[in-house]
């Protein structure tokens, strides 16, 4: 029971980040645009966080290689590629050109680990 509780806690945390890193890339990046209604945002917000959670570990794995040559820096790379999937699975999202999409995978990868970061801190800091 427990278990369960902490994935779904982990995974309204996901989709939360999510939301707000999507919801910056495009507001930040041209030619990254997610469809204006809300329910389409929140539905691609949560393809999204399904892709990191099932598929990113496998492009992880798949593409070690690649990320310890580069020294880490080929995690763009795969965060590169799950946004891709992503403007593949839903058609709410439109990405047009690798610029947008490196630009968006940076944004959204910061504010991702700003995030991540963050609530570590905080949870550290009322665990003592």
């Amino acid at each position: 029971m427990v278990k369960m509780i902490k994935l779904a806690s982990r995974l309204i945390f996901l989709f939360s980040s999510n939301l707000i890193a999507l919801g910056a890339a495009v507001y930040f990046v041209k030619g990254f645009e997610i469809a204006v209604n809300f329910k389409s945002f929140i539905m691609t917000a949560a393809i999204f966080t399904l892709i990191s959670v099932f598929i990113r570990p496998i492009l992880k794995a798949v593409l070690s290689p690649i990320i310890i040559l580069t020294l880490g820096i080929g995690i763009i790379f795969v965060n590169a590629l799950t946004l891709y999937l992503l403007d593949i699975l839903s058609a709410d999202i439109t990405i047009n050109g690798l610029l947008p999409l490196f630009y968006a995978t940076l944004i959204i990868s910061a504010i991702n680990i700003v995030i991540h970061f963050s609530a570590k801190r905080l949870y550290k800091d009322n665990k003592m």
